[in-house]
């Protein structure tokens, strides 16, 4: 060993040894970890996603790596939910794989998250949190310990959940994306291919806040949105979703929670109430009336209106003042797509088709 830190799971035995790190979600991702080599042997697709599930029956996958949002937008008290972080998907709907959350509680407010600002009672584990010992409050703003303070709660500390965390197809694939450089749409329209180029890609930038040490934007990809996770190449979890999405009429979707009118230091964070209203478009079905237009490089189709959405934020070039910075920032983006999008071409057992490189941002369209 190098490391006073050893993480080992056996895959055959099906075991588990973790050694050096108190950090409790090394548990969760081992067992993960493992649920993704067995399922996929099932015809069964484990999802690193939030789902939920609207009182039509209508459920919503939400796939996003730390800080894009996933656990606050699975966590609507106006829908059900099956679970903020781990699911699978077989030819019987979506199932949760836990029994409980483990929900990021840095800078948690009652205004912004009350559902998991309520869950946290007797019974429930704050990890790494700093508190009065008095007054036993504690302070969520406090990142002393680390950026990476937790909460770790059974599902049905939240009021809506559903129980059994089971549910039928999706209707909807949500990809988020905490976009610093602030040139992604607000939201996109996907078509299938599309789809599955963002979701191998699995695109966003970390910047303070979401890892230790982050003090500058810095654009990260995990493929399928959990690369820690997956144990065979991405193409193949990319066309199991295909597949699925496909045969139950599934519609692909592109969010970016991140920057508008600006990057990361000179715009400003999309607001989290934006973002609802557009998730709650998606859910509702009426975006999928929307009117769309096409954007340069990405090829992103974005909506005219969402209603409760100022119309100019949906087009990004229309929020910087600096068109030029805009497009130059535009095409590093792309080409940070492309160049990490090289690595799942190679090797034998990569699915990557014609129309899924074509769904990438094309910079000589520029």
């Amino acid at each position: 060993m190098t490391s006073s830190t050893s993480i080992d799971l056996s895959l055959a035995r099906k075991e588990m040894v973790i050694l050096g790190t108190q950090y409790a979600g090394e548990m969760k991702k081992g067992l993960f970890s493992l649920m993704h080599y067995l399922m996929p042997k099932r015809q069964i697709l484990s999802l690193h996603s939030g789902c939920n599930m609207g009182k039509g029956g209508d459920v919503a996958l939400f796939f996003g790596l730390s800080g894009t949002g996933k656990t606050t937008l699975s966590t609507d008290h106006n829908r059900y939910l099956i679970g903020d972080d781990e699911h699978c998907w077989s030819e019987s709907g979506v199932s949760n794989i836990e029994g409980g959350c483990y929900a990021k509680c840095i800078d948690l407010s009652r205004e912004n998250e009350p559902d998991i600002w309520n869950a946290i009672k007797f019974g429930t584990v704050l990890e790494n949190v700093v508190f009065d010992e008095h007054f036993r409050e504690v302070d969520y703003t406090d990142k002393s310990v680390t950026e990476n303070t937790r909460a770790a709660y059974p599902i049905e500390y939240i009021p809506n959940v559903k129980l059994p965390c089971v549910g039928p197809h999706p209707k909807n694939v949500i990809l988020l994306a905490c976009d610093a450089f602030g040139v992604l749409p607000p939201v996109s329209r996907l078509n299938l291919s599309q789809t599955m180029y963002h979701f191998i890609s699995g695109y966003t930038a970390l910047v303070a806040g979401t890892e230790e040490g982050i003090k500058e934007p810095k654009a990260t990809f995990s493929a399928c949105f959990g690369a820690a996770f997956i144990m065979l190449h991405p193409t193949k979890y990319a066309a199991m979703l295909a597949e699925k999405m496909q045969n139950h009429g599934a519609n692909g979707w592109l969010v970016n929670t991140g920057w508008s009118g600006g990057s990361y230091g000179c715009g400003n964070r999309i607001k989290l109430s934006y973002t609802r209203k557009i998730i709650d478009a998606i859910h509702s079905g009426s975006l999928l009336d929307a009117e769309y237009k096409k954007t340069e490089i990405f090829g992103l189709e974005i909506p005219n209106k969402v209603e409760g959405v100022p119309s100019e934020i949906l087009e990004p070039e229309n929020t910087w003042s600096d068109k030029q910075a805009y497009k130059d920032t535009l095409l590093k983006l792309a080409g940070l797509f492309n160049k990490n999008f090289e690595t799942f071409t190679i090797g034998e057992n990569n699915q990557v088709t014609e129309e899924i490189l074509a769904a990438g941002p094309i910079i000589g369209d520029a």
